[in-house]
């Protein structure tokens, strides 16, 4: 599977990794196979250097942006600012098995994992074809 996105907006979520020192997060929007645009948000968590939280406020936002016809929500970016682009195990004891997008940034990279679920009880996380252009 490939998903496309612009290589500006690619550029624009590596510049606001790069910028941080703590985790940065948003949400992706668009469409199926389509990154279109990203909603940055507040990283709300208790210890934000380790860990994001989205501001719940922008995500119930977006999703009612969605019900009126606004863009689809795909997922989320976080960045790992002293790790690797690559799901943690955090991340996989955190996630929805819901097939969701989660873009991860570290070190001026990003990859991109859909979210599902294994036998157990953490999500596993499946790697995607980011295609920026």
């Amino acid at each position: 599977m490939r998903v496309e996105i612009s290589s500006a907006l690619l550029e624009r979520i590596l510049a606001l990794a790069a910028a941080d020192a703590n985790e940065i997060c948003g949400l992706l929007l668009g469409a199926p196979g389509r990154i279109e645009a990203i909603l940055p948000a507040a990283n709300v968590a208790a210890d934000p250097a380790r860990h994001f939280e989205l501001d719940p406020s922008v995500l119930i936002a977006a999703h009612r942006a969605t019900r009126s016809g606004g863009a689809m929500i795909l997922g989320h970016y976080h960045s790992h600012p002293s790790g690797v682009a690559a799901p943690s195990p955090t991340d996989a004891a955190c996630a929805a098995p819901d097939g969701s997008l989660w873009m991860i940034v570290a070190q001026d990279k990003a990859t991109l994992w859909r979210a599902g679920p294994d036998t157990v009880v953490n999500a596993t996380f499946t790697k995607i074809h980011l295609d920026s252009r």
